[in-house]
């Protein structure tokens, strides 16, 4: 029986009293009528329970469920409540475009509530599953494993790290094929009309075909590019043979144990079409580079996401394919045709295919895949588009609300992560709303200021609190609102296209491995800059109506500090939008392995890694270090390869105070380069340990105080680096002129 069919049976009985007792209040809340007054003292009584509870709820202990579904649905019951009295008693209007504004603003906060609700389904009860290995099972007995590398115009240095990586897998290896699936060297570009595109295409074979021959795997390309990623592993697959298939992005290294770790639950359960793990990515996206530059000590987007909801997706057996870092059984995938293509997010419409007919997934949280972020803005969005376009395609194609074969419960955890991306809608009415009434003096939102205390206020604090509970690890406080103000304007334009015309997106490729050699304003800041210049006049409309208009002055303020909140969080993201130079081609990570570094003359000093990349490494000697010569070698064990790792080294500074060095490794063979890929990038200890680090959970007031606190600084900043940039044109400018004299 599948784990989290267990765990859902072992609680249905806590299911049960708890949703009775609920149910009661949430009735009770719901019909019993009750004036403003008498709401905001039930309201303060609700938050004081579900804070209680949500307090509770983070501790282990017998009761931890209970108190979990209680804060639960105390939060839905109070949001049910003020959408109901919203509906009811507040959509007044007098005018045609009033009217249009005020069922604009209430189909946002319908949309808000109906994804928090889906969202506490969905994550109610996380599902952490136990750790499985292969030690002690026959090896003869394994089923065979095909791993594919899909390639459209990556770096080849990048794709031979994750070639070094996956020969390494601790796997035996007459079991264990490699694929590079290069679709950037097909037919169909190398017989290009364009002369320099073909050449350049039969380059890139040429190159890759040698990089295989030379690591000993398989290379493979097709004909023609047809259905993008989903297409090219589809045509890999009617030419190989394995029981099993690994699927790694050409940035995506693996861990040692990848296939240790997660070839049991296939061999566990013969319904499993997938064991997916989370997606770690190795270097900071551009809001953790540029706003935050805390990509060591907050968690990043994907902690969020593969930290929370893909474990309480698992619990509701409704994990699915992320397009990497996963295990997938092959008989299963040909049923279904291979790797879904009809939208672009080929992932998740797999699995829900796959769903469909009853088979099951298992999400394994280890971070046994590292990957690269997109390292610029530009390329950011370009990701963010793909994925709300695709989920999009899938919800208006595939319609997994009604999908026969999904069980209801799939059904919620598949419409939770559709619903999600459709924010952009929601996201841009709550930033321009307050336009309505301040410039146009449209009456968006007809209340007093002791009915907005008594219903809108607690439904906030609420949401924020449930919130709180379910993510306090995996997302700090206001960083989702951050991340979804970067991303609105942009995924509104794809996101509409998806709907007009569905089947009209095509696969874009994230670019990946990007160096951004000087710091540049962002090409996509200008429309930022127009909404918070918009946003600023309708600021000091509000003070004029507030001075002009005193019958509406509760009215106003409300909306001008809403006004106010939107403001700020537009001028903290003018700091993501500032690309900022990068020192290193490669990010170093955290790392605490004890080092020998060795002399040819036996000559030795002892240290501490402080941080690691496959570059290099900084390290903490105990002892004198100025005398390290030039060249030496740094030994160490590496849990991925079992063994000490003896690697040669170029020193590069050593600082006498604070005793670090920072050496470039220098790897001479074959073996070493491997070694040096393994030492790196192959241990998921220290990807655990990372995360740990990093997913804590903070008070809701720190982490405002955290974004706030860079709110301004950026203006400072965009002003100073454009002012640079038109001095820069006038320069040249002038330089023809004086020429000319």
């Amino acid at each position: 029986m599948d784990y989290s069919q267990t765990r859902r049976q072992h609680y249905t009985s806590q299911f049960i009293i708890v949703l009775l007792v609920a149910s009661f209040i949430l009735g009770v809340l719901l019909l019993a009528p009750m004036d403003a007054l008498g709401q905001l003292l039930s309201s303060i009584v609700i938050l004081i329970a579900i804070s209680l509870c949500s307090k509770e709820a983070r501790h282990t202990q017998k009761y931890q469920h209970l108190f979990r579904i209680l804060a639960l649905v105390l939060a839905i019951a109070l949001s049910v409540r003020y959408l109901l009295w919203r509906g009811i008693y507040t959509l007044t209007y007098s005018d045609f475009l009033s009217m249009i504004a005020v069922w604009l603003l209430f189909g946002a906060e319908i949309y808000a509530g109906i994804t928090s609700v889906l969202g506490a389904i969905v994550n109610a009860f996380p599902l952490s599953r136990p750790l499985l290995s292969l030690e002690g099972v026959d090896k003869s007995t394994l089923p065979s494993v095909d791993v594919m590398i899909p390639s459209y115009n990556e770096d080849e240095g990048i794709l031979e790290v994750t070639i070094r990586a996956a020969k390494m897998l601790d796997y035996p290896k007459e079991k264990l094929r490699i694929h590079l699936l290069d679709d950037g060297g097909t037919d169909q570009k190398i017989n290009a009309e364009n002369p320099v595109s073909a050449a350049t295409a039969k380059q890139r074979r040429q190159d890759l075909q040698a990089l295989c021959k030379r690591l000993d795997i398989t290379y493979h390309t097709r004909a023609k590019n047809e259905f993008a990623k989903a297409g090219n592993v589809n045509s890999a697959i009617q030419n190989t043979t394995g029981d099993l298939i690994v699927i790694l992005d050409a940035d995506h290294v693996p861990t040692s144990d990848f296939l240790d770790r997660t070839v049991p639950w296939m061999l566990k359960n013969e319904k499993v079409f997938l064991v997916q793990t989370p997606h770690f990515m190795a270097n900071p996206d551009p809001v953790e580079r540029n706003y935050f530059s805390a990509f060591t000590r907050m968690p990043s987007e994907n902690d969020m996401f593969y930290g929370t909801i893909q474990k309480g997706l698992d619990y509701w057996g409704s994990s699915f394919f992320c397009g990497s870092a996963a295990l997938m059984r092959r008989k299963h995938l040909d049923l279904v045709g291979g790797i879904s293509g009809d939208s672009i997010t080929e992932d998740a419409e797999t699995a829900l295919d796959l769903h469909k007919m009853g088979y099951e997934s298992v999400y394994v949280d280890r971070p046994m895949v590292s990957g690269l972020a997109p390292e610029t803005f530009d390329a950011f969005i370009q990701q963010r588009m793909r994925w709300a376009q695709g989920m999009t395609q899938i919800l208006l194609l595939k319609k997994p609300f009604k999908a026969q074969g999904l069980k209801w419960y799939q059904r919620v955890g598949y419409m939770s992560s559709i619903m999600f991306w459709l924010f952009p809608f929601a996201r841009i009415i709550f930033l321009l709303m307050p336009l309505a009434y301040l410039v146009f003096g449209l009456q968006v939102y007809h209340a007093s200021m002791l009915e907005i205390f008594a219903f809108t206020l607690p439904h906030v604090i609420a949401t924020y609190m449930i919130s709180t509970m379910l993510f306090g690890r995996t997302r700090w406080p206001l960083v989702s609102e951050l991340y979804e103000i970067l991303q609105c304007a942009f995924t509104l334009n794809a996101l509409i296209k998806v709907f007009l015309k569905p089947r009209a997106p095509s696969f874009v490729v994230t670019p990946k491995g990007e160096s951004l050699d000087r710091t540049f304003v962002s090409p996509l800041s200008s429309v930022f800059y127009w909404l918070i210049l918009v946003i600023t006049f309708a600021l000091g409309s509000g003070v004029y109506k507030f001075i002009t208009e005193p019958l509406t002055r509760e009215l106003t303020v409300v909306v001008m500090l809403w006004n106010v909140f939107n403001l700020i969080l537009l001028l903290s993201v003018l700091s993501v939008l500032l690309e900022r130079k990068q020192v290193r081609s490669q990010a170093r990570l955290p790392a605490t392995n004890s080092v020998v570094i060795k002399t040819t003359s036996d000559e030795a000093w002892v240290g501490d890694l402080v941080d690691l990349s496959l570059g290099g490494a900084r390290l903490r000697l105990k002892g004198e270090g100025a005398l390290v010569p030039e060249n030496a070698t740094l030994t160490s064990w590496s849990h991925a390869l079992n063994k000490n790792v003896h690697l040669p080294i170029s020193v590069l500074h050593y600082d006498n105070r604070s005793k670090i060095l920072r050496v470039r490794f220098m790897p001479q063979t074959e073996e070493q380069e491997n070694e040096v890929v393994a030492y790196s990038l192959c241990d998921s200890l220290r990807w655990m340990s990372f995360q740990r680090r990093r997913t804590r959970a903070i008070s809701y007031w720190f982490g405002a105080k955290h974004v706030l606190k860079v709110g301004l600084k950026p203006v400072l900043l965009h002003m100073l680096v454009l002012m640079g940039k038109f001095a820069g044109k006038l320069g040249l400018l002038a330089k023809p002129a004086k020429e000319n004299q």
